[in-house]
């Protein structure tokens, strides 16, 4: 393939943007203004000097035959990948070859490119030569693992008098005590080497004080918890699919154990959630010929973007095998075969009516289960009072979208793309609403990031 046959848009460059200020900043460096010596070769990559602050121009060079996504360089300090003139060159490079033509590498480019592509060959020849490690001690790993499920049990235990007093003491007791009690507890969860019930104890905390309602929206957190806390104590009595659920969301890791699928995978969203430990990205794969729905996730460091970075609207040749669990739509992304390439397919739609009927079922295999994910075909964006639905145009149902949806400017994206004609919508459809995610027109056309 040759990688510089078709051009990103814009929206699939600015999807790569690590937060809005990068996505800022990058959109008013894709003029021609501050760039000198742009210029792309026929193997995909892309280079240019940025005039910045002081007296020497940015060297930035990105690398889009990667087949794990676009990777990049640049001389300026920044911290965020991609940086701003990593984004302003791509964006000056989707423009046309006008702005930035064919032309050869220069060394300092080159350079670059050709250590970072040669690095997988050598670490499998390191691999090859270097001593090999004798296998691991089973027996060893059963100890170490009984001892964590300890350690995990006594963690449960101890959440379930805290859930008790809570309701003995009544929940409006929730409200006073502050946040810090909450926080307590899930550090206790976090030395008891259970981190996903640490996460679900901080959401608990969260909520007393969130408006009207909260002490039902408390009560419900609560039911969920102790439900959890449950399934881990009686997991030996659980079929395999839910006890690996339960395993899974009170935070014991398990690596992905399912055979490797090999497809053409649409990447139908990107987005980074972020707190003050972590920043978690969620990326949505399509399978064109599994017709299977799979979800990326990875980790980075509290304002470090985590890897990999996939375009919005391409599709990757690659590998996924799928993490243990019933109805778990997580998976690890395997071998690549090329980089990711332009594509007309789009993922089948489905009603509002038969979405949330897929969510109800999901629940019956993780009742912890926040939203499901899901394709929407011909809805319309309508207001509801004060906030929107998604409205069917051939059948009187709607879904009305989550309050995080509500506040992003992808609601407003997709209204200015619908204009009150029907759209194909993917997103997340669960409790709370639909969260859209992505969005086309009816006719031909490009794929719109809604986050």
């Amino acid at each position: 393939m040759t990688v510089q046959g078709v051009r990103w848009t814009a929206d699939q460059v600015l999807a790569l943007a690590p937060d809005a200020a990068s996505r800022k900043a990058g959109s008013g460096l894709g003029a021609a203004g501050p760039w000198s010596g742009a210029g792309s070769s026929g193997e995909g990559a892309v280079w240019g000097l940025c005039a910045g602050s002081g007296s020497t121009p940015y060297r930035t060079v990105v690398d889009l035959a990667d087949a794990s996504g676009p990777a990049y360089r640049c001389s300026c300090p920044s911290r965020r990948f991609p940086c701003k003139h990593a984004l302003g060159l791509l964006l000056l490079w989707a423009g046309g070859e006008g702005a930035v033509p064919r032309a050869e590498v220069p060394e300092w480019a080159g350079r670059w490119i050709e250590d970072r592509r040669g690095r997988p060959e050598r670490k499998k020849a390191a691999a090859s030569s270097g001593p090999s490690s004798g296998p691991a001690d089973p027996e060893a790993a059963r100890r170490r693992a009984e001892r964590r499920a300890e350690r995990v049990t006594a963690g449960v235990s101890e959440l379930e008098q805290r859930l008790a007093d809570l309701l003995r003491g009544g929940l409006a007791t929730a409200g006073r005590s502050g946040y810090g009690l909450w926080e307590e507890t899930a550090a206790r969860m976090v030395d008891a080497q259970a981190q996903g019930l640490a996460a679900r104890v901080r959401e608990l905390g969260a909520v007393p004080g969130t408006g009207p309602g909260w002490p039902s929206r408390l009560l419900e957190e609560c039911a969920l918890l102790h439900l959890l806390d449950q399934g881990w104590l009686r997991r030996e009595r659980l079929p395999e699919g839910l006890a690996a659920t339960v395993r899974s969301r009170v935070g014991l890791p398990a690596p992905a154990d399912g055979p490797p699928v090999r497809d053409h995978w649409l990447v139908l969203a990107q987005y980074d959630t972020a707190d003050a430990r972590l920043t978690t990205r969620r990326i949505w794969l399509y399978g064109t010929r599994s017709r299977r729905t799979s979800l990326l996730l990875s980790y980075g460091a509290a304002g470090r973007a985590p890897e990999p970075a996939l375009p919005v609207g391409l599709a990757l040749d690659a590998e996924l095998s799928a993490y243990p669990g019933a109805g778990q739509a997580r998976a690890a992304l395997g071998e690549r075969f090329a980089p990711p390439a332009p594509t007309a397919e789009r993922p089948p739609g489905t009603t509002t009516a038969l979405a949330t009927a897929r969510y109800g079922d999901a629940l019956r295999d993780d009742p912890w289960l926040d939203s499901v994910p899901v394709t929407l075909d011909r809805v319309v964006p309508v207001p509801d009072g004060d906030s929107w639905q998604l409205a069917d145009a051939d059948e009187d149902a709607a879904l009305p979208l989550t309050a995080a949806a509500r506040s992003r400017p992808g609601l407003w994206r997709l209204v200015a793309l619908s204009g009150g004609a029907p759209v194909k919508v993917f997103g997340e459809c669960g409790h709370r609403g639909f969260t859209p995610l992505a969005a086309w027109t009816e006719g031909p056309g490009e794929v719109v990031p809604l986050c």
